[in-house]
């Protein structure tokens, strides 16, 4: 089983266009409704909710933007490689260019907690981020998101 078996090669944009933070989310929630049936105006506000927290921008150039949602049967996974990287407030100050959108069914609890330390994890694989950043190809970043890491 794909380490993030939660992401589908049908929520994968390689080359987002986007200026800023708030436009980036207004995408990713844009892309994850059509995907998950659910309202665009519902992820969007669910994903500011959690940005009024502080920001999700992680560090590195990565960011995962993350909420709950009544209604969403499952987790969903988004992943998003920006053209150009954009302010998100981030923790070290660098401008973000990799978002992995995460959203979870309300009652989730530590599931949600759970895939949010799996994407985490997979985005710190080392070497994994460059070939992230070095690919405009839907299915090819698909594969560097889903695949198994290789045994040392």
């Amino acid at each position: 089983m794909p380490l993030l078996d939660f992401l589908d090669p049908q929520a994968v944009l390689p080359a987002l266009r986007v200026s800023g933070k708030k436009q980036a989310l207004q995408e990713l929630a844009a892309h994850a409704a059509k995907l998950t049936g659910l309202s665009e105006a519902a992820i969007y506000e669910a994903l500011l909710q959690r940005e009024r927290l502080g920001s999700t921008g992680i560090g590195e150039g990565i960011a995962i933007p993350h909420g709950k949602l009544p209604g969403l049967a499952r987790i969903f996974g988004l992943v998003a490689r920006l053209e150009k990287p954009i302010d998100f407030e981030a923790l070290d100050g660098q401008h973000v260019d990799v978002l992995f959108l995460l959203l979870a069914p309300e009652g989730a609890g530590a599931d949600h907690l759970k895939a949010l330390a799996r994407v985490a994890r997979v985005l710190r694989e080392p070497g994994l981020i460059e070939r992230v950043r070095a690919t405009k190809d839907a299915a090819a970043l698909y594969a560097i998101m889903t695949e198994l890491p290789k045994a040392a």
